[in-house]
């Protein structure tokens, strides 16, 4: 079974965060949610208090994550970006050639570490500055080999359901998409 983790820190947009968890859960992905913070609970961009699966010295040293996920949102990108074990975490993901997912602002901790370096990436608007390397495309979702962007809240569902087309076949995601009612929303 793969192995997601998202890490999440205070400040991160709701639904950035929960929607690719949902989905990918939904599609039988194992989903680890991570707060950095030091303990498990974290609260959102929105005042919501939440309780991580467990902290990020707790976890382990994430070399059985086929990906890592970023949700966005202020300050919790910001919040990511100066976690120093984070940064150490992603890199050697990015040097494996793993999987590593970001989405609104979070792209920024991606760019900040050079990871985005001839890569094609989206973020949200007024945050492309911080895509250190990268063509900005201003997609809703942008792949570019093992990375994966989003653009902004508007953006998580599909995200989420690019997300688990890379650990479930093209049937398993569209009858996920389908039950969620994504196809009326899109074609209304």
């Amino acid at each position: 079974m793969a192995k997601v983790y998202q890490f999440l820190a205070d400040g991160f947009e709701d639904i950035e965060a929960w929607a690719p968890v949902d989905i990918l859960r939904r599609g039988g992905v194992e989903v680890i949610t991570v707060s950095i913070m030091g303990c498990e609970f974290v609260e959102s961009a929105h005042g919501v208090t939440v309780k991580a699966d467990t902290t990020f010295e707790a976890a382990g040293d994430f070399s059985d994550a086929d990906m890592l996920l970023l949700p966005g949102g202020m300050p919790g990108a910001t919040n990511l970006r100066d976690h120093e074990q984070l940064a150490e975490v992603l890199l050697h993901q990015h040097q494996q050639g793993k999987r590593i997912g970001a989405i609104c602002a979070a792209p920024m901790v991606l760019g900040g570490l050079g990871i985005l370096k001839g890569k094609q990436a989206t973020c949200y608007p007024g945050f492309e500055g911080f895509l250190t390397g990268a063509e900005y495309t201003a997609d809703l979702v942008t792949e570019d080999g093992n990375i994966t962007t989003g653009e902004g809240p508007a953006a998580a569902l599909p995200y989420g359901y690019k997300i688990l087309s890379y650990f479930r076949e093209e049937e398993a995601v569209e009858a996920i998409e389908t039950g969620m009612r994504y196809w009326h929303l899109i074609n209304a």
